[in-house]
């Protein structure tokens, strides 16, 4: 697969600039944000995780029955169940949803919010847990009888999972952490690592450094790369434009207002949302349309950085992008079903016959 998009799935229709609409688990609300990216082309949907979120367990098997394509994208944070355990639940998973689960590992980068499930490990203690976890998980998937595992967490005796992924095994594993330590476990285990919507030069920067952390495991060529984004689109770029500020006007509204949505109480200690900060730092655009106004509200919290204007307009920048490495899209706006089916009327389509075109020109060149 040359070129991935993942979308944004939800129990609630709520968003920076939507009210919380309807129960907190809504069937009908999910059914449809599963259906309209479906509908839109996506590849996947993510179901993310938090101390408060919905079980995105439940929820991932929902979209899977609402759905005959579309993969899906679990968050899940090591260490609240054993690795084991956890390795079975996604191979039974993964043959309820006919092989289309993938796993987001999000080791946790605020100590506060790891807390309120009880997690009371350091950040470098919560990726050497995840490097062992990982370990288990993968061994639960593969070995051909039963093992015993003892390591500096996690004690096993006699494991031989009677479920096993579909697919050869194995179910791919997406990353999280722009850390020194969640690049270094990054290297050794992912398939797909994910950054947020940074600049090109800071993309390229994370692509090295990670492609050398893969290399001390042979690696390098074997490690793809994601990036979140918040297109905003219009007919012309001035309206674009004019659309985002509204965005950021409602969301400002909201902050004033107090209302609740995703907006960091103090300043992120994680890497990655420091570096999205950094980013914000440098005015309200970089690169260009890297459009920086939600996350410097927002403290950088989750997706929050977009890409402004013309659907030919964002293809561009997307493709620059992939120029230099990135093979996933995670996209999502701020109206949740109607931005998705807007992103597979005027925006997938372009990029993927864009892509399509360099790769053959490619093919071509080294014919």
């Amino acid at each position: 697969m040359s070129i991935e998009f993942i979308g944004f799935s939800a129990t609630q229709e709520t968003s920076e600039t939507v009210l919380p609409q309807g129960p907190v688990v809504n069937k009908s609300f999910l059914g449809a944000v599963a259906r309209a990216h479906e509908y839109a082309g996506f590849d996947r949907v993510l179901v993310a995780h938090s101390s408060a979120s919905v079980d995105g367990f439940q929820v991932a098997s929902y979209i899977a029955s609402q759905t005959d394509r579309l993969g899906i994208l679990l968050a899940h944070r090591p260490g609240f169940v054993s690795p084991t355990l956890a390795a079975r639940q996604f191979a039974t998973l993964d043959h309820f949803a006919d092989g289309r689960l993938a796993v987001h590992v999000i080791s946790g980068g605020d100590d506060t919010e790891q807390q309120r499930d009880g997690d009371f490990l350091d950040h470098d203690q919560r990726y050497q847990r995840t490097d062992e976890y990982l370990d288990v998980v993968k061994k639960t998937w593969t070995s051909e009888g039963p093992f015993d595992h003892e390591g500096p967490i996690y004690r096993f005796k006699g494991q031989n999972a009677g479920v096993r992924p579909v697919k050869d095994q194995h179910i791919p594993v997406y990353f999280g952490g722009s850390s020194d330590a969640a690049i270094e476990v990054a290297g050794k285990h992912a398939d797909v690592y994910a950054l947020w919507g940074e600049s090109l030069a800071q993309v390229a920067d994370t692509i090295a450094r990670v492609r050398a952390a893969a290399a001390k495991h042979g690696r390098a060529d074997k490690i793809r790369f994601s990036l979140s984004l918040r297109p905003v689109l219009a007919e012309t770029e001035e309206k674009a434009w004019a659309k985002a500020d509204a965005i950021l006007a409602t969301a400002t509204e909201r902050v004033k207002q107090n209302v609740h949505f995703n907006k960091r109480p103090q300043d992120p200690q994680n890497a990655g949302s420091k570096r999205l900060l950094e980013t914000a730092a440098q005015g309200k655009v970089v690169d260009e349309r890297l459009w920086t106004g939600i996350a410097a509200l927002t403290k950088a919290s989750g997706n929050s950085t977009g890409l402004v204007g013309t659907p030919e307009q964002v293809r561009d920048a997307l493709v620059k992008y992939w120029e230099i490495g990135v093979t996933t899209f995670l996209i999502r706006g701020f109206d949740p079903i109607q931005d998705a089916l807007q992103y597979g009327r005027e925006l997938i389509p372009l990029v993927r016959a864009a892509i399509a075109e360099r790769e053959a020109q490619d093919q071509r060149l080294a014919a």
